[in-house]
């Protein structure tokens, strides 16, 4: 690698890259960015707009052609170098309506390089995953002096899981493999009998950030740089250092589309495989994405964390033993069976649980604990305008929460039509993320917990006070997420946006931005 001078070359995301240092460059897949340095072969300097940083060389791809922008699909985790790129030695990816002007012998041959690309992708994937397996996982187990279950468990994860999948379905692809004429394989059904199985990558991606972080405490120490070395060396690997062997997983699993989008862009209608690869390809997409939902919350939770800490009082369990999201929040009128008083509260709604708020009454930015709802314990009712049965009051804009297993019954009432639908919607949306959390087995690992309770109580020890928030954020809008919606029942001033320089509720804002509504 070089550092790169006189035109500047561009390059395109291929996975959401999340900043976690102040100088990196943060993007979302499908951003494109101004490659200013690639002089360090795993850390590239880079531009978007005004703003400038470092990000992982692996989460990126170069366009091949700098002039028509088009992109290059990399080789296993590792970059072209620009100096490549501008020399032509890397193979240009034609655009759809390139591929239908082609003659069918160029588009069959094309078709035949991609499916060899991926044959030839997927076996040196599966000798990564066996020297990650052999050559460090089953020496670190042998050494119980150096490391305790706990620690293998956050490094390795479920790799080896994911190596005897794998197995599985390469055996798979190389049966469908056609030797003498590539270009006819069918591969698209190895995809789809295999969907469910992909899912395993979602444990190991949502780890992932947990290993690095255990492994750059390790490498401290030089007893840990040398056994991992020398493990590297017994098992004759690359020379590549055990985090970056480590990444092949994440990186593989967000390559897949990639692939399978250049493999339909050169299979005609008429081919036997089309509709198995279109289907392939909406399958993967559809895991990397929701395997990169999971990332951005499991880099959210200290933020969960921090909200908990700010509110008094606190009673029972941690928010993050049982959830992970901030779904809505607002302020409604509540009412509990029986027959009680109206009462205003702040209202948290997180996957599994609903928590209560009562807002000081001099410092109305400060919170304090009232109580929470389970939320798998109850179903969720709309109430009609007019006089409520269960409570014997009028009601407006209100909605109830029924006690599936008892007659207990609580009644919310929202200033206006909009915000009740706005809740309903976020029950909705509450409900849909637990199912799908179960089908796919997410959740936080002891070790996050403890690894965000330890970063909340350094940062309040720093501070030297118990942290207090500035403010509740302005409840998100379900049916446009991002825009912050001010009820009536809100002073208009707590929720100014001041000045970058003078920022008053920078941690609100950000928590606030945590609801994950989808359309």
């Amino acid at each position: 690698m070089m550092k790169i001078t006189g035109s500047i070359v561009s390059a395109e995301a291929v996975w959401d890259h999340v900043t976690m240092a102040d100088r990196e460059l943060a993007f979302k897949a499908g951003d494109v960015i101004k490659v200013l340095d690639a002089s360090n072969k795993d850390w590239w300097w880079g531009q978007i707009d005004d703003e400038e940083g470092w990000f992982p060389a692996s989460f990126v791809r170069l366009w091949v052609n700098q002039e028509e922008n088009t992109a290059v699909e990399t080789v296993e985790g590792a970059s072209p170098s620009p100096s490549e790129v501008q020399n032509g030695h890397a193979d240009a990816s034609p655009s759809s309506s390139d591929c239908l002007c082609q003659p069918a012998q160029d588009r069959d041959q094309m078709r035949a390089n991609i499916i060899n690309e991926i044959m030839s992708t997927e076996r040196h994937y599966i000798k990564h995953l066996k020297d990650i397996c052999e050559g460090y996982f089953r020496q670190c187990k042998k050494r119980r002096d150096m490391f305790n279950d706990d620690q293998l468990r956050v490094i390795f994860g479920n790799i080896e899981d994911i190596y005897r999948f794998q197995m599985g379905f390469v055996r798979d692809l190389e049966k469908q493999y056609n030797t003498e004429e590539p270009h006819l394989s069918e591969i698209g059904p190895c995809f789809l009998e295999h969907q469910d199985g992909f899912w395993i990558y979602s444990e190991y991606c949502n780890n992932h950030v947990d290993a690095c972080m255990e492994l750059s405490r390790l490498m401290k120490d030089g007893r840990y740089q040398q056994f991992f070395e020398a493990c590297r060396l017994v098992q004759q690997m690359i020379d590549i250092a055990i985090d970056g062997f480590l990444l092949t997983p994440v990186q593989k699993i967000c390559k897949y589309p990639l692939q399978l989008a250049e493999l339909l862009k050169y299979t005609v209608q008429e081919h036997s495989d089309y509709r198995y690869v279109a289907a392939a390809l909406a399958v993967m997409r559809n895991v990397t994405q929701q395997i990169n939902e999971r990332k951005r919350r499991l880099e959210n939770i200290e933020k969960i964390a921090q909200w908990q800490a700010s509110v008094l009082d606190w009673e029972g369990d941690d928010i993050l033993d049982r959830s992970s999201e901030l779904v809505y929040t607002g302020e409604m009128s509540w009412i509990y069976q029986p027959y009680g008083r109206s009462q205003t509260r702040v209202f948290f709604l997180f996957d599994h649980q609903m928590v209560l708020c009562k807002k000081d009454l001099i410092r109305r930015d400060i919170l304090y604990y009232k109580g929470r709802i389970n939320m798998d314990r109850y179903n969720v009712v709309d109430a009609v305008d007019g006089r409520d049965d269960d409570f014997n009051v009028s009601v407006k804009n209100a909605f109830k929460l029924s006690n599936k297993d008892s007659d207990e019954i609580h009644i919310f009432l929202a200033k206006k039509l909009e915000e009740k639908l706005r809740w309903l919607r976020g029950f909705h949306e509450e409900r849909k993320m637990v199912q799908e959390d179960e089908k796919i087995g997410f959740e936080i690992s002891e070790y996050q917990k403890r690894q965000a309770a330890m970063t909340v109580r350094r940062m309040t020890k720093q501070k030297g006070h118990r942290s207090v928030p500035p403010g509740y954020p302005p409840p998100m809008d379900p049916m446009n997420p991002g825009q912050y919606l001010v009820g009536d029942s809100m002073e208009q001033s707590e929720f100014e946006f001041p000045e970058p320089e003078r920022c008053k509720s920078p941690f609100w804002q950000s928590f606030s931005r945590l609801t994950p509504f989808r359309k």
